[in-house]
C-alpha cells in the first residue's frame, strides 16, 4: 500500500528551520498499528493522516502521531497540514478555501489560511478547548527534570503549572536566557517524579526585553513521547498565551505574543499567538506562522 506525502518545514519561512512535519494521504483502512509505524519511519515530532471526514461539513479527520503515540491535538501539525492543503486546492472532492476545519480527537480544530499575493504561505488555528490549569508541580522535581538549580525556576508570577487548550503541558518560567539554554531533560528523572511524570511534556519559556524582537522565547521538551526536544510547538503556546492572558493580559482586548523557539536546536521558529479577552475572560486561543515546502513522494505502508 503507497502512501503520498508532502514534508513542510512549519513557523518559518526558511527551508530547513521551524518544525518538520510530514502530511500523509491515502491512509484510508491503514490500521493504527500501521500509521504509527509511518511516523515513526518519518521520526518527525509528528506526523498527519488526512482522512474524510465523518462530517461532511467538515474539511477532513486528521490524526496525529509522534514517533510513539497518537496525540489528540498539535499545533504545528495543524498549520501545516492546512497550508499543505491549501497548495493542492481541494480535498475529497471539495475545494479547500481560507478556512478549514478538522476533526480531531480533542474536538474541531478551525484553521485560517495565510496568503501573501494569492498564495498560500501559513495558517493560523483555534484552539479546540478553552485554557485550563490541571494542577502544579514541585519545584524542586521540576529543576531536577531540567538538569538546573531550583533557583532558576521563577515562581513570583506561576509555579510549574499543566495547562492545557486539548494536549497538556507543564509550562514553567525559567530566570533568565541563560538557564534556558542550560535546560536539558533528564529522561530518569521525569519518570520517576511524581508531579512531572503525568504529564511528561515541560515546557519552558522566558519573558524577553522591549529591545527584544519576541516577547517570549521557548523550549520543549518530551523525551517520553519519542521527542527529546520540539522546534516549535504550537499547541504548547497556545496553553502558555491562555496561561499569560489569565495573569496579566487584558480584561478586554487581544493579548498578541511573537514567540521564539527552536534556537537552541538550530531550528529557529517564529510563533504568532493572538488571546481574545472579554469582560476578563479568555474567548478563543489562536496560534500561527508560515511555512515551506520541503519534499513530497511515497512511502510503502502495508496494512
Amino acid at each position: 500500500m503507497a502512501l503520498s506525502y508532502q514534508t513542510v518545514d512549519v513557523f518559518t519561512d526558511t527551508p530547513f528551520g521551524g518544525n518538520p512535519l510530514a502530511v500523509v494521504f491515502g491512509a484510508e483502512g491503514l490500521s493504527k498499528v500501521r500509521m504509527q509505524a509511518v511516523a515513526a519511519e518519518f521520526n518527525y515530532s509528528e506526523t498527519t493522516f488526512v482522512l474524510p471526514p465523518q462530517n461532511p461539513a467538515h474539511t477532513a479527520q486528521v490524526r496525529i502521531f509522534t514517533p510513539r503515540i497518537e496525540v489528540p491535538f498539535a499545533g504545528h501539525p495543524n498549520v501545516g497540514t492546512a497550508t499543505v492543503l491549501a497548495w493542492r486546492g481541494s480535498i475529497f472532492g471539495a475545494p479547500v478555501g481560507d478556512r478549514v476545519v478538522f476533526e480531531e480527537v480533542a474536538g474541531l480544530v478551525p484553521v485560517e489560511i495565510l496568503r501573501d499575493g494569492g498564495r498560500a504561505v501559513g495558517a493560523t488555528l483555534t484552539a479546540p478547548q478553552p485554557f485550563q490549569r490541571l494542577g502544579e508541580a514541585d519545584v524542586t522535581e521540576v529543576a531536577a527534570c531540567l538538569g538546573l538549580r531550583p533557583a532558576q525556576i521563577r515562581e513570583d508570577r506561576h509555579s510549574p503549572v499543566t495547562g492545557t487548550v486539548g494536549l497538556p503541558f507543564l509550562l514553567v518560567e525559567l530566570a533568565d536566557r541563560a538557564a534556558l539554554a542550560a535546560a536539558r531533560p533528564v529522561t530518569a528523572a521525569i519518570e520517576t517524579s511524581p508531579s512531572v511524570a503525568p504529564v511528561k511534556d515541560i515546557h519552558c519559556y522566558v519573558r524577553m526585553g522591549a529591545e527584544d524582537a519576541f516577547d517570549l522565547r521557548t523550549r520543549m521538551f518530551a523525551p517520553l513521547d519519542g521527542v527529546p526536544e520540539d522546534p516549535a510547538t504550537g499547541s504548547a503556546n497556545c496553553a502558555l498565551a491562555g496561561l499569560l492572558a489569565e495573569i496579566d493580559g487584558p480584561a478586554d482586548g487581544v493579548l498578541s505574543l511573537r514567540i521564539a523557539q527552536g534556537v537552541e536546536m538550530g531550528r529557529p521558529s517564529e510563533l504568532l499567538a493572538e488571546v481574545d479577552r472579554q469582560a476578563g475572560v479568555t474567548t478563543a486561543i489562536r496560534i500561527g506562522g508560515r511555512c515551506v515546502a520541503i519534499r513530497r513522494g511515497e512511502v510503502a505502508a502495508g496494512r
